[in-house]
């Protein structure tokens, strides 16, 4: 009995090492070469530079709609991904390239704000990319005049009766 489970033990192991395949034998070689590609490329980042991270509008009328367009370009080594632009508000809204923008290549930001608040505003825009920081601020600002008669009437004065 003992003879007959070491002889099924030592025919398992022969059987099951010496099916195997060489697996140097699988591996294909056009994969190998696209994998260096992708590792050789995987430090490479793309890099947003505007000519401008700031706008000042100015000084402008309560609810005057104006608009501001951020040039920049990619001086990075890789295609860059605008993937979201989000305002600080309501009242700015952003608009952007969904498409990638190649290494060297320009594209355009186009910022719009209706003119809401009074006095001194400021408003952010961040937006979402595939540079090595991830992020991006933009800012506008402007001086809003208020409306005539908007924000500036007083409530009038109670003064007590007498009977």
């Amino acid at each position: 009995m003992k003879k007959s489970v070491l002889l099924v033990a030592l025919l398992s192991v022969f059987a099951f090492s010496s099916c195997k395949d060489n697996a140097a034998d699988k591996v294909n070689e056009e994969n190998v070469a696209t994998a260096e590609v992708r590792d050789a490329e995987s430090g490479k980042f793309p890099a947003i530079t505007f000519e401008e991270s700031q706008f000042d509008f100015g000084t402008i009328d309560q609810g005057t709609a104006v608009e501001h367009i951020f040039k920049f370009k990619n001086t990075g080594e890789a295609p860059l991904m605008i993937v979201n632009a989000k305002s600080s508000c309501g009242c700015t809204v952003p608009e952007y390239t969904k498409e990638p923008v190649a290494p060297g290549a320009s594209g355009e930001l186009l910022v719009k704000f209706n003119g809401s608040g009074q006095n001194q505003v400021s408003k952010t825009v961040t937006l979402t990319t595939n540079t090595k920081a991830g992020t991006e601020t933009l800012t506008i600002k402007a001086f809003v005049n208020p409306k005539a008669g908007a924000g500036n009437a007083q409530a009038p004065i109670k003064t007590p009766t007498s009977k």
